[in-house]
């Protein structure tokens, strides 16, 4: 019986246009080739399966090759070869009418004696070492030995190093020298998945070529390649499917394969492979928003059922369910379906869905679906906490389309009929006062006694219609207010639950002396100088009608106005503001000469209540204020700080203290300059002991007698 050969082993690629998906990586090593510009060392990264060893064999096999010895390094012409070493020429340029001006890749010919050799894993110019079994410096020292020696056949002899980041420090600082500097003859490939592993010493010293994650659609690609060799029936659908599983492995990807086939025999479908692999179908994801997109909550639930009895894991299919609704969201426009990596059939049914489902849905269930990802680790009851996201899917068409008929206004939601029998929340019609209701959705009013009927009773009125949404904003039956959840744009503004009479408005605020002036003995309202006019403070304008008398607090007995004086009685409030400003802050004009003699008394008490009322504001104020100061005749006080900080500091709370402090003073013009006078430290610095033994002995000559009689020392 024959010994079975994985397709991964049986379809490695052996020239560089077999390798799939790292076009930019063979291109630049068929360019090296052919300049002959190699590099001593070079460094392959990337994930698993996707080529890095097999690029270094391909690159081992055609820098040793014959034909690219003759025809590269030695420039002679194709048509010599031919005549004179046809065994060595590839097959492609044999049938060329002209060969020297037939455009070719640079690839091995796989027929001259080296290229034999190396498929047949014989050699000798091809040394493969595995970094994690080989990581000491022994291994390395052995390696280096193996360095010294030429190659008995061909040019090169090159060392491919795999998992290179499984060697240790002490490896690979052992390894710098010979990676540096090597004979000619020698060149090193090293490979790795983890790059950030290696030191900068050798990343410093290799070409560094990075692989990419293959595309799905080049791994089904090959796929397709591997099954027509093999003459397996396969669908597209399933080798898609294969495909997106592997994530970005073809290694990976050939193996799932291979399991399928040994699974299904030579017919594979896209059936087997969701039951083998034991992934979630598009189908439920396809099922789960159709039931939404219908607000069908029993059907999403049985989904849900259905999941977890096929044995699923919950999380996945919350990311699942957020990768469908981000597909159906990139179908919306045509221009973005190319992202979508799913095979041509599954895509013509995301776009036919995405037509169905409205954008703010996707937008609002991404959102959503999102939130549990990130919550489903911290639920406690797991199952619960994916069906409540599930029930706010369901019902969150109804959310979007209740938010935009409240966003209408009232006159709107009363006045279209259509928006209100759409929505699945109805407003209950409001009862009319005698306990009856209106057919039409008005409320009969209660109608006026006339004489009385035949059997005594009264008999009414023609009762007058009135509209039911003037009695939905009343306080005793409030609009009903909907809860809008995460995911869910708030289109209006939420009524408050609040009484209206308890907000209260801040009063302006309004400096009241309390400290009796120095000359004249009462109190004033602004600060005035002795002999002349006191400045008053404008007059209050008479309140509006509806409006509280003033200096009464607006509290819970106190009737707000309505929104349609707002703006006037914030008119009102900012000319209060502006009075009490002008009344305190305005100085009069004149001369600056002739100014009465500042009572230096007072000044002093006034600075210092301002500065104790500071100290349990900020101490920051306190220590800046508390320090000794005198006006000139100018009416200037000069305030001399320590830096330019308390200078800034002093700057920030000027026009408060100095208006508090000509107001308490009675003085209009007085100012304060501030001078930044930094300290001279004149005194020694004592730092050792040594230095405060010096100066105690200077100050007390007693001790330095002391010292001396008693044999002490400063330690």
């Amino acid at each position: 019986m024959e010994n079975f050969v994985v397709s991964a082993r049986k379809y490695r690629p052996a020239t560089f246009r077999s390798v799939v998906g790292q076009q930019h990586v063979t291109t630049t090593l068929q360019n090296a080739i052919a300049s002959q510009h190699l590099a001593q060392a070079f460094l392959f990264c990337g994930p698993r399966g996707v080529g890095k060893t097999t690029c270094a064999r391909i690159l081992a096999k055609t820098i040793n090759c014959e034909f690219v010895e003759e025809h590269v390094r030695k420039s002679r012409p194709i048509s010599e070869l031919i005549q004179a070493q046809p065994d060595i020429v590839p097959d492609a340029l044999l049938t060329a009418k002209d060969p020297d001006n037939t455009p070719f890749e640079l690839e091995a010919c796989g027929k001259c004696s080296s290229c034999r050799a190396f498929q047949e894993n014989a050699s000798f110019n091809v040394h493969e070492l595995d970094a994690a079994s080989n990581n000491s410096v022994e291994d390395i020292r052995s390696l280096v030995e193996q360095v010294r020696y030429a190659p008995q056949q061909g040019r090169f002899k090159v060392y491919i190093i795999d998992e290179v980041h499984m060697l240790s420090n002490a490896a690979f600082n052992a390894f710098l020298k010979t990676l540096e500097e090597p004979p000619s003859y020698a060149i090193f490939i090293l490979a790795t998945t983890e790059r950030h592993k290696i030191i900068p010493t050798i990343l410093s010293r290799c070409q560094i070529f990075d692989f990419n994650r293959i595309r799905v659609d080049d791994i089904r690609g090959h796929l397709r390649h591997v099954a027509t060799q093999e003459k397996i029936k396969a669908e597209d659908d399933a080798l898609h499917l294969l495909a997106q599983k592997a994530d970005g492995g073809l290694r990976d990807a050939l193996s799932m394969f291979d399991q399928m086939v040994t699974f299904s025999g030579h017919d594979l479908t896209y059936k087997d492979v969701v039951q083998n692999l034991h992934i979630l179908d598009y189908e439920y994801y396809f099922r789960l928003v159709d039931a939404l997109l219908t607000e069908n909550l029993s059907a999403t639930l049985l989904l849900l059922e259905e999941i977890m009895q096929n044995g699923f894991d919950l999380h996945n299919f919350v990311v699942g369910a957020a990768e469908h609704l981000r597909g159906l969201l990139v179908c919306k426009d045509p221009v973005t379906v190319q992202l979508l990596e799913v095979s041509d059939n599954i895509r013509s049914r995301y776009v036919q869905q995405a037509q169905a489902a409205p954008l703010p849905f996707l937008l609002s269930g991404l959102n959503l679906v999102s939130l549990c990802d990130r919550e489903f680790k911290q639920a406690k009851n797991q199952r619960l906490h994916v069906e409540l996201t599930l029930m706010k899917l369901t019902y969150l068409n109804s959310a979007v389309q209740f938010a935009r008929d409240l966003s209408a206004g009232p006159a709107a939601s009363a006045s279209n009929g259509e928006a209100k029998k759409k929505s699945s929340v109805t407003t209950p019609a409001a009862p009319a006062p005698n306990g009856q209701l209106v057919a039409d959705g008005t409320a009969e009013a209660p109608a006026a006694y006339g004489s009385l009927n035949g059997t005594g009773t009264p008999r009414l009125a023609p009762a007058a219609p009135v509209n039911t949404a003037e009695l939905a904003h009343a306080p005793a039956d409030p609009e009903p207010i909907v809860p809008v959840e995460s995911g869910v744009e708030e289109l209006h503004d939420t009524p408050s639950i609040e009484d209206e009479g308890a907000t209260q408005v801040p009063a302006t605020a309004r400096l009241r002396d309390t400290v009796p002036h120095v000359e004249i003995g009462r109190p004033s309202m602004a600060g005035h100088e002795p002999g002349q006019p006191a400045v008053t403070a404008a007059p209050m304008p008479p309140p509006r009608p509806g409006m509280p008398p003033a200096g009464k607090p607006l509290g819970l007995g106190t009737k707000l106005p309505g929104l349609g004086s707002l703006s006037a009685m914030k008119a009102q409030m900012e000319q209060q503001a502006a009075a009490g400003k002008a009344a305190v802050d305005t100085e009069p004009s004149g001369p600056t000469t002739g100014l009465p003699a500042i009572n230096d008394e007072v000044l002093q008490r006034v600075w210092k209540e301002l500065t104790e009322e500071r100290k349990p504001v900020s101490m920051m104020h306190y220590s800046l204020l508390n320090r000794p100061v005198q006006a000139n005749e100018q009416h200037l006080i000069l305030l001399r700080v320590d830096n330019p900080v308390q200078e800034d500091l002093f700057n920030e709370l000027r026009a408060e203290f100095l208006g508090e402090l000509r107001r308490r003073t009675g003085y209009p013009r007085l100012n304060v300059q501030v001078e930044v006078v930094e300290r001279v430290e004149t005194g020694r610095k004592l730092y050792t002991s040594t230095d405060k033994m010096d100066y105690l002995m200077e100050k007390y000559p007693m001790l330095l007698e002391m010292k001396q009689k008693l044999g002490l020392d400063v330690d």
